[in-house]
């Protein structure tokens, strides 16, 4: 498909003007231009473009419809559901599985599973990628994930997302030796890395405007307080459990990273490589307003007991959870 920019249409930004004219969301249209399907004047294509005026531009390929953006049900998927009523379920991810398909047709999701077991979730979410899935956990990052079987409930559940009202408690085995308590509270903003995210420190000491940057940086709020930690002879590490209410991107990640003690496992954010590969971390609770009635509810994650076992090896000691 080709199109001529009109005058009237000159300075727009690029993902804007291709999700009016196709129909689509921006975060689609964004997801077009980063696979390269979309051409501007002949040259590959940057979301943040501003358009003059006569500039041709080519769509490689129509965005999916959103039948074809949801989950794929795959009752095969082994799903530990911990809590379920009308209104929501609770799951246990396993590590080393996504929370749902970033394309059409991916497979090996905690959406599948949940797809094939309650069906009625896949209509509950704005997104069909997520399949009634209210929030996401990093691949590598077990423990509770919340998703929804109605659509009131899901908007319910984002609404208190974003207003902080829900609270989560992280295990995780961290490098280094933390005081026995601590937070860190800084923003987060991408900054030149897709897939990392950092603290911006220019903005936290106030010394540069950021009011239009692109994104914007977050305020975000962890607070950690140690469990155990390693046994002498053994590298230098620490079980922590680490509190959040804002649930950035990569949160609990960065801002331990940025004390100074990041994630055993978590190579990304400067922790040492782990066997089998990937961060140990486990998401082990969440407290929340139930989506329909509003009661103070709180779901618990155990620790797989394969974690538990990478856990004990690092530590020299079963973890105290």
């Amino acid at each position: 498909m080709k199109w001529t920019v009109s005058l009237d249409e000159a300075h727009t930004r690029l993902d804007q003007w291709l999700a009016h004219q196709v129909g689509c969301s921006r975060a689609e249209a964004r997801r077009l231009i980063d696979d390269g399907a979309v051409r501007v004047s002949g040259r590959p294509a940057k979301k943040g473009t501003l358009l003059l005026a006569g500039a041709e531009i080519e769509l490689a390929r129509l965005p999916p419809t959103p039948e074809a953006r949801r989950p794929t049900p795959e009752p095969a998927l082994p799903l530990e559901v911990l809590f379920t009523d009308d209104a929501l379920v609770a799951l246990a991810k396993p590590a080393g599985a996504a929370t749902h398909p970033l394309r059409p047709g991916e497979r090996g999701t905690l959406a599948g599973a949940l797809a094939a077991r309650f069906p009625e979730c896949a209509g509950a979410s704005d997104d069909p990628r997520e399949g009634g899935v209210a929030h996401r956990l990093d691949i590598d990052t077990s423990g509770v994930v919340l998703a929804a079987r109605t659509r009131q409930a899901w908007q319910a559940l984002r609404v208190a997302f974003a207003a902080g009202r829900i609270e989560k408690e992280y295990l995780a085995l961290v490098t280094g030796a933390p005081p026995n308590e601590g937070e860190v509270d800084a923003p987060l903003a991408h900054a030149g890395h897709r897939r990392k995210v950092t603290v911006v420190e220019k903005w936290l000491n106030h010394s540069e405007d950021w009011s239009n940057h692109s994104p914007r940086p977050r305020p975000a709020l962890t607070r950690y307080r140690v469990l155990a930690r390693s046994t002498p002879g053994r590298p230098e590490v620490a079980l922590v459990r680490a509190f959040t209410s804002t649930g950035r991107m990569h949160q609990v990640r960065a801002h331990l990273a940025h004390a100074g003690f990041p994630l055993v496992g978590d190579t990304l954010y400067g922790g040492p490589p782990a066997e089998p590969p990937g961060h140990l971390l486990h998401a082990a609770r969440i407290r929340f307003p139930h989506p329909v009635t509003g009661a103070p509810t709180t779901i618990d994650a155990p620790l797989p007991e394969a974690r538990r076992r990478l856990f004990e090896a690092w530590l020299g000691a079963p973890p105290p959870v």
